[in-house]
């Protein structure tokens, strides 16, 4: 290292000294920038989605940010998703994060500014007693204050700027990622919780059924008509039927409780919230899904991995101008002020230098961080086309589950109306004596195997929508332009505030 101080004095007769310093101070905001020059890498995407000419989509008409409301049209998951939106810890952490990211890329901006300021200074009254005679009483004041400021000549502190600047606004789309995944993991707890209530209701109505044929099975024992070997059947059936209760009861409260984790509240809280009728939401017949190009900008893991390549690119002028030599100024205006002494008097003191450094027996190491920083940058490239190439998987998976399992449904639907009907024609031809009672076995077993089957498949068709709306990215814009403070629940703004006033002009 070398440091070397070039200028330590400045007088009005020492003009040319003056115009150094004129011409040094300009180059703080003149200096080059080392490059490269962040530039997006290209990507490959698409034209068109692979099913974009079904009747259910619309690849023309962009998503609605608040999809939920106009794909299900139901006020209770409209609430439980602002209340996952203002309660949900782990995004109250991701706020946090993008505040502290925030804060970094201020502090980097400040550092373009003077960096070293300090005052120092001092009181001193002292007496002196030598050989028995005493001195006179001297007192010494004393005051300094200092000032040092690094010249950016080659744009290191301006890219670290940047470099702040795009990890604050991957904070920001990491944010925006995470509320879209709560967003989209309410509605498929909300859509799971509302098929297993339905589930439910439809193995007590088989429960029903097949205890109304087990009294006709008895009846018909009574009367001699038939062996004791159809009651038994008939009880074996039902309480298997009867034991699949507690189990869809087991899922039913779980899910609830998984609801809770994601409005950031404890179990018991949802008793009354979720008192809603069991039945499967509808979906619209027609979706808006947008175009492939529109990934780009709206899939917050998109916009999250570019700018931390952004980022990345940046540091890679900060490792060359690392190869440089760094120049920095400073000064230092005194004033020292002695009463009683031999020196009695005032006396005023400066100081300007400049100063650099070069650590040109280190370029070795300096070289390869470079190259470190570059590889990097090049590893995140990949990253990021690996990224934009998933998000279109994607969207491509969520579309094809979503009218595949529209399809199912609505064969499912005509197997389930057909079992219906097959128990209730089973019974009257087994209360005639047309038929066996193990042909009426068969019809209760596949009817209640087909009416669950239907229902899971109505509750798959929703849920698959949920994620069609995840993977296109929809639903962040809903708090798009709000600050990091902004995102944060009153109270723990209140918190913040009572450790510190320093939030005081932020919240201004």
């Amino acid at each position: 290292m070398i440091r070397r101080k070039l200028l330590n004095w400045l007088s009005p007769k020492n003009l040319h000294h003056s115009v150094v310093l004129g011409v040094l101070v300009t180059l703080v905001g003149s200096g080059c920038m080392l490059g490269p020059d962040y530039l997006p890498p290209p990507v490959t995407v698409e034209d068109s989605w692979i099913y974009q000419n079904s009747k259910s989509l619309d690849s023309l008409e962009s998503i609605n940010p608040y999809w939920w409301q106009s794909a299900f049209a139901d006020p209770v998951l409209d609430d439980l998703v602002a209340q996952a939106i203002e309660n949900n810890l782990e995004l109250r952490s991701a706020a946090l994060r993008a505040l502290q990211a925030q804060q970094l890329l201020s502090i980097a901006i400040g550092n373009q500014f003077p960096q070293t300021q300090q005052i120092e200074g001092l009181v001193d009254r002292s007496k002196y007693v030598r050989s028995g005679i005493t001195g006179n009483l001297q007192s010494e004041y004393y005051l300094n204050f200092n000032l040092t400021w690094e010249l950016d000549m080659w744009g290191q502190l301006r890219r670290l700027v940047n470099s702040g600047a795009a990890d604050f606004e991957s904070s920001l789309a990491e944010y925006d990622g995470l509320l879209v995944s709560i967003i989209a993991q309410v509605a498929q707890t909300y859509i799971n919780i509302r098929t297993i209530k339905r589930r439910l209701e439809v193995a007590r109505e088989n429960i029903r059924i097949q205890r109304e044929g087990l009294r006709i099975a008895e009846v018909k024992f009574n009367a001699g008509e038939v062996s004791a070997l159809d009651a038994e059947q008939a009880q074996t059936l039902l309480s298997n039927t009867e034991a699949t209760v507690p189990g869809l009861e087991t899922t039913l409260q779980q899910l609830k409780n998984t609801l809770s984790i994601l409005l950031g509240m404890p179990p018991h809280s949802l008793t009354d919230i979720l008192s809603v009728s069991p039945t499967v939401p509808d979906v619209p017949s027609i979706i808006a899904i947008g175009m492939p190009q529109d990934l780009l900008r709206q899939r917050p893991d998109i916009r999250q991995a570019e700018r931390l390549l952004a980022a990345q690119g940046e540091l890679i002028g900060v490792a060359r101008a690392e190869l440089y030599p760094n120049f920095s100024i400073g000064g230092l205006i005194g004033a020292i002020d002695i009463r009683g002494g031999q020196l009695n008097g005032r006396s005023d003191a400066w100081d300007l230098f400049v100063d650099f450094e070069w650590n040109v027996f280190n370029y070795g190491r300096l070289r390869n961080n470079v190259r470190l920083q570059d590889a990097t940058f090049q590893q995140l490239v990949s990253d990021y086309q690996q990224v934009v190439l998933q998000a279109q998987v994607d969207v491509e998976n969520a579309i094809v589950a979503y009218l595949k399992s529209q399809e199912q449904q609505y064969f499912y639907n005509i197997a389930a109306m057909a079992s219906e009907e097959a128990v209730n024609l089973s019974i009257t031809q087994y209360i005639d004596g047309q038929i066996q009672y193990n042909t009426v076995l068969t019809t209760m077993v596949s009817n209640l195997a087909q009416q669950d089957i239907l229902v899971v498949a109505q509750g798959a068709v929703a849920a698959n929508l949920v994620q069609v709306y995840l993977s296109l990215g929809g639903g962040w814009q809903i708090v798009d332009g709000l600050t990091p403070l902004e995102l944060l629940p009153e109270e723990t703004i209140e918190d913040m505030l009572r450790r510190t006033h320093y939030w005081d002009k932020l919240l201004d």
